[in-house]
């Protein structure tokens, strides 16, 4: 490993949506506990990445109206420069992630995190993060309310869209 190259360090922002009530009501709900409902951002470069409902944003750190984190992550280092970074996420803004793409189960703020901490890492998120939408629909209630759910878009205000909104 060249010493000479910079790194930079990458964490993962993990904050809980529910504010503790998943861990309370789950149980009753879903017939299982769950310990939250997960949001998460990639925080690199001196900011905060994040995709919801209106594509990929970025703040400064904490900046949204989630506040400050409930747990960090460190994801590790990456030879990745901020520039490359940049290029990257608009790339992805203007395909993968556009707002449009967003689905609260399947493609959200977790698969983007998951993604962009193996492009800089090659490290994924915590597996209790991913797996979250299959433990949900698993059971009777999270497919009762899957119709309902599937018609959420999360977008935390406070943001800057790096790739200019929804692109529909």
């Amino acid at each position: 490993m060249d010493k000479n190259i910079p790194r930079y360090n990458v964490q993962l922002y993990i904050y809980d949506l529910s504010r503790g009530m998943a861990r309370s009501l789950s149980p009753i709900m879903l017939g299982k506990q769950l310990d939250g409902i997960w949001h998460t951002a990639i925080v690199a470069y001196g900011d905060e990445f994040f995709f919801g409902g209106e594509g990929i944003s970025s703040c400064s750190l904490g900046g949204t109206m989630l506040g400050p984190p409930d747990t960090v992550v460190e994801l590790g280092e990456t030879e990745v420069t901020e520039e490359i970074f940049m290029d990257y996420l608009s790339s992805l803004g203007e395909t993968t992630y556009r707002g449009d793409r967003y689905r609260l189960f399947e493609h959200n703020c977790n698969t983007f995190t998951n993604e962009v901490a193996q492009f800089l890492t090659g490290r994924t998120i915590p597996s209790y993060i991913t797996d979250l939408p299959s433990e949900v629909l698993s059971t009777p209630f999270g497919q009762i309310l899957r119709p309902i759910l599937d018609s959420i878009h999360i977008a935390p205000p406070g943001g800057n869209v790096i790739n200019g909104g929804r692109n529909i």
